[in-house]
């Protein structure tokens, strides 16, 4: 079994801040009134869970499903985004639709990166994720031979893009996460608002939520770029 990381201690961490953000959300979904909460925060719940697995490379033969699933629900939140202001239970004002765009982007997020641990043929005919194979392995046969085609495309260039497309993402998530904390440090400071003390409780795990997904995010895709 391949991980991600190679402390164990890192991996059980991330797992245990996945499943346990998974279930708030998971707990929301059952509580929400509106079809559209529900079906958000079950999304949410089900990224998170299949991101736990992806630490641990589990059900490798469903990654083709968890693909077209994240990125069905990458169009559900882009679709929120762009929605009529008439359809109020989708994302409704400006705040609303900047965090629609961020979600549609986590979940395109995820479904790169249970993309890049598909497996892929090596040199050496061993089967690895492109995340760890196109660093020890690919990067050598295709300095040394020429390249070779398979299901994935080209064992050559959109392999080796692959790290650069992680750094970006690395950033964009590690920016978010730093935004996230900024916003819960606002709310938390601000005790002047209109917000009462349950909406105000909400908010901050909310944003709380966020920015541990965030980081979660970016270590994960800093992990696949190295």
């Amino acid at each position: 079994m391949i991980h991600l990381f190679s402390t164990p201690e890192i991996t059980w961490t991330l797992t245990a801040v996945l499943l346990l953000s998974g279930s708030y959300h998971l707990w929301h979904a059952l509580r929400s009134d509106h079809l559209t909460g529900r079906v958000n925060k079950s999304l949410h719940a089900l990224m998170n869970v299949l991101m736990a697995a992806m630490l641990w490379n589990l059900a490798p033969s469903t990654l083709l499903a968890q693909i077209a699933v994240l990125t069905g629900a990458t169009l559900w939140f882009v679709i929120q985004s762009v929605a009529r202001p008439e359809f109020r239970t989708l994302c409704a004002g400006r705040q609303s639709r900047v965090k629609c765009v961020y979600h549609s982007v986590s979940m395109a997020g995820a479904a790169v990166m249970v993309a890049m641990m598909a497996p892929v043929t090596t040199a050496g005919n061993e089967i690895a994720p492109i995340a760890f194979s196109q660093a020890s392995h690919v990067h050598h046969a295709t300095t040394h031979a020429a390249p070779t085609h398979g299901a994935h495309g080209t064992a050559g260039t959109e392999i080796n893009d692959l790290p650069d497309l992680a750094i970006m993402l690395t950033v964009f998530f590690g920016a978010a996460a730093v935004a996230f904390i900024v916003l819960l440090l606002r709310v938390r400071a601000n005790r002047t608002t209109a917000l009462n003390q349950a909406t105000r409780h909400s908010v901050r795990a909310e944003h709380g939520l966020e920015a541990l997904g965030a980081v979660v995010m970016a270590l994960m895709f800093a992990t696949m770029a190295t």
